[in-house]
């Protein structure tokens, strides 16, 4: 009588679990201690308090009723009574949508020859050979050198002598091409593989079809940062404005603004929404712009 082999039971086995421990490492895959990680969020927020937190007391106060106090102590910072009559105020007061299309006319024009020009200027620094190339490149980088209350006289004595002051013009003129935004393009463009151009000139493509279908395509994010400075830098300025203008009908919305501090200096919730009325188109701008923008930024981060 024979009997049938018995096997073992089989017992399910139990996978030990290690618990994870949550490392942070940095862009090089080294650790970063917890400290180190809490001080550098303390130092974030600290200066996110500072770039935002005038911003946001400037839209609480262009937003609180005529009875609430702006002044008391300590501060409220959220209006009690939140109203938008301050806006239309503003309207009233001044003709500040006639001082923004102004503005508006001037940002956008100098986007446009910003954009144009120092894509051409700094395409010819980057790619082409000729006599005297390093000396204009000096002459783009000395020119950042130079405060620009240093020859606000001679622009202004220019201006009058094309007979050009008191238009918008005159306004636009100094600034259409920034020294700038021209090294910015050119540091873009050195950065493009020089065998993706020479492929096309063995093809037969000339020098104006490489920078439009192949050079210009490969930089739109130095472009986007090309543009919103132009853009701040014109719907910003004010001291050049106030010295070319003399005529309110020309006035750009920083100068019209002006008077929103001399004829009523004690009512700053008046203040407060002419600069939200100024700083918002630069807002919406960024946030259309911003991925474009940081893109931009490391585009010309390699070679000088």
């Amino acid at each position: 009588m024979t009997t049938a082999p018995t096997h073992p039971a089989t017992e399910p086995t139990e996978r030990r679990r290690t618990p994870r421990v949550l490392r942070i490492t940095d862009e090089n895959g080294k650790r970063v201690p917890l400290w180190q990680l809490a001080v550098r969020y303390v130092l974030l927020i600290a200066v996110l308090a500072l770039m935002v937190g005038p911003f946001l007391w400037q839209l609480s106060t262009s937003l609180k009723g005529p009875h609430e106090d702006i002044f008391s102590s300590p501060p409220e910072f959220l209006p009690s009574d939140p109203t938008f009559g301050n806006y239309g105020r503003v309207a009233d007061t001044i003709p500040v949508w006639d001082y923004a299309l102004n503005s508006l006319k001037v940002a956008v024009t100098n986007v446009l020859t910003n954009c144009v020009g120092a894509a051409l200027a700094g395409y010819a620094l980057a790619r082409m050979r000729y006599r005297g190339r390093k000396a204009v490149l000096l002459a783009f980088i000395l020119a950042m050198l130079v405060p620009v209350e240093g020859i606000i006289i001679a622009q202004f004595t220019t201006m009058r002598d094309l007979g050009l002051n008191n238009t918008l013009i005159a306004v636009l003129l100094p600034g259409c091409v920034s020294a700038l935004n021209v090294l910015l393009m050119r540091n873009a463009f050195l950065n493009l593989p020089q065998e993706v151009e020479e492929a096309a000139f063995v093809d037969g493509a000339n020098v104006w079809q490489r920078f439009v279908r192949i050079a210009l395509p490969a930089v739109k994010g130095t472009l986007a940062v090309v543009a919103i400075f132009s853009f701040m830098g014109a719907w910003d300025d004010f001291l050049w404005p106030l010295i070319v203008l003399s005529d309110p009908e020309n006035f750009t919305l920083t100068i019209g603004l002006n008077y929103l501090h001399g004829t009523f200096a004690n009512d700053e919730r008046l203040v407060a929404a002419g600069t939200i009325i100024a700083v918002l188109p630069l807002i919406v701008l960024f946030a259309c712009l911003q991925r474009f923008f940081f893109r931009g930024v490391g585009e010309g981060a390699v070679k000088g």
